[in-house]
Order: C-alpha cells, then sequence, then structure tokens
C-alpha cells in the first residue's frame, strides 16, 4: 500500500443521548445522511452488523470495510484498498470518540475531524426531532 502511517484519536462532546448516537452510526439511512460527500454501496442491510463487509467512495478512492464489531455503544471497522487499517467508533450519552489508524495517501485527520463534526451536527438534529416530537 502506497502512503504514510496515520493515526489519530478524537473525543467530541455531543448534546444528544446514547440511542440516538447509537442508530446514528449503525442504522445506514443515517449514515448515508451525514457521511456526505463519502458514499456507501447500495446494497447494504439496513444495520450494519459484526461481519458484514461493503464498499465506501471517497471521489474515485474505494475504501472497503469489514465490519468488526458493531453494538449499542462501539463500531469496529477493518479498512482496506483506499485505507489499510482500521476505524473504531466508541459513544456514550453525551460523547463519542473515534480512532482511526492507517496507511493511505488521504489526509485522515483531517477526514476524519470533518466526519465528526458532520455527525455532531446530525446527531443534534435528530435528538431536536426526537425532542419535538415529545412536545407534540
Amino acid at each position: 500500500m502506497l502512503g504514510n502511517f496515520q493515526q489519530s484519536n478524537l473525543r467530541i462532546a455531543v448534546g444528544a443521548k446514547e440511542s440516538t448516537i447509537s442508530d446514528s452510526l449503525l442504522k445506514t439511512k443515517n449514515l448515508r445522511q451525514w457521511l456526505i460527500p463519502q458514499t456507501l454501496s447500495p446494497e447494504l442491510p439496513e444495520t450494519l452488523e459484526t461481519g458484514l463487509t461493503f464498499t465506501s467512495f471517497l471521489g474515485f478512492v474505494s475504501i472497503q470495510h469489514k465490519v468488526e464489531i458493531a453494538n449499542d455503544n462501539s463500531l469496529r471497522l477493518i479498512l482496506s484498498e483506499g485505507i489499510d487499517g482500521y476505524h473504531e467508533w466508541v459513544w456514550g450519552d453525551g460523547w463519542v470518540q473515534s480512532r482511526l489508524e492507517g496507511i493511505s495517501l488521504l489526509p485522515l485527520k483531517l477526514g476524519q475531524t470533518f466526519s465528526l463534526l458532520k455527525l455532531r451536527q446530525f446527531v443534534l438534529s435528530q435528538e431536536q426531532v426526537k425532542l419535538d416530537k415529545e412536545d407534540q
């Protein structure tokens, strides 16, 4: 694999419940909404599950993902092709942590930061929708 070894571990505060964060990371319908400009292969099931393999695309770069762990508060993806390494997500009430490690020509930390900010924005909007429904 061509590229540099890169690693990054970022944690952000998110004013949302663990279940909202979980739905945003494990439900493919939600992933497709906030992961833009990265796109996911169309044949994905409704929820990411351990053992699932899929491809995402960032422009002309394809990234193969194998779901190693998928549960209520963590997701670990083994990456190959455009990135050789792994991406691990862990979350709880009010926070999300992302750990990314791999060899790639892509600027991984920049992409990871951008993704976390987009995830936070999406999660907060989903949490607001839930609150609005409760008020009705």
